[in-house]
């Protein structure tokens, strides 16, 4: 199963992608993993247009057989161990690619709400979507220790 995480514009913080390329990099000797940024669409636009030109330039990556999963706040909330197991049944499931969408400032547009297969909450807690990548990235790795009964994760 090939993993991509996908995500609204540049990493502008230094700190966030200095960590999420850490995890990167260790989710890499467990699984196969691709970080995807969409190119920001720079616009005086309302939030509702903005969102809608995002979900254009979302649905045309995406193939049919893609299985996409929004981190949203309104998705299921799982402990570590949890969405270890949700990953792993993934995979069981010979899900062929699994996408994790983060979305921009603004949040997702109801064509990508109709499109997604799943949605994932992070926390009741609202973060900055710059945040939300490295926090999303440790939990990633987290899970995979957890599966391969990697010593990280403590009980």
């Amino acid at each position: 199963m090939k993993i991509e995480i996908w995500w609204i514009g540049k990493t502008f913080q230094d700190f966030t992608q200095k960590g999420y390329t850490e995890f990167l990099k260790r989710i890499e000797k467990f699984t196969n993993i691709e970080i995807v940024e969409i190119q920001e669409i720079k616009s005086q636009s309302q939030a509702k247009q903005l969102k809608s030109l995002e979900a254009e330039k979302i649905l045309n990556r995406l193939k049919p057989d893609d299985f996409l999963i929004l981190l949203d706040e309104k998705g299921k909330y799982f402990t570590s161990v949890e969405f270890a197991s949700y990953l792993q049944k993934k995979d069981n499931q010979a899900t062929k690619k699994l996408i994790f969408l983060i979305g921009g400032a603004y949040g997702f547009d109801d064509k990508i709400y109709e499109r997604a297969n799943d949605k994932l909450s992070l926390s009741s807690m609202t973060f900055s979507h710059q945040l939300i990548r490295l926090i999303f990235m440790e939990q990633l790795y987290r899970a995979y220790t957890i599966i391969h009964n990697f010593p990280y994760h403590n009980e």
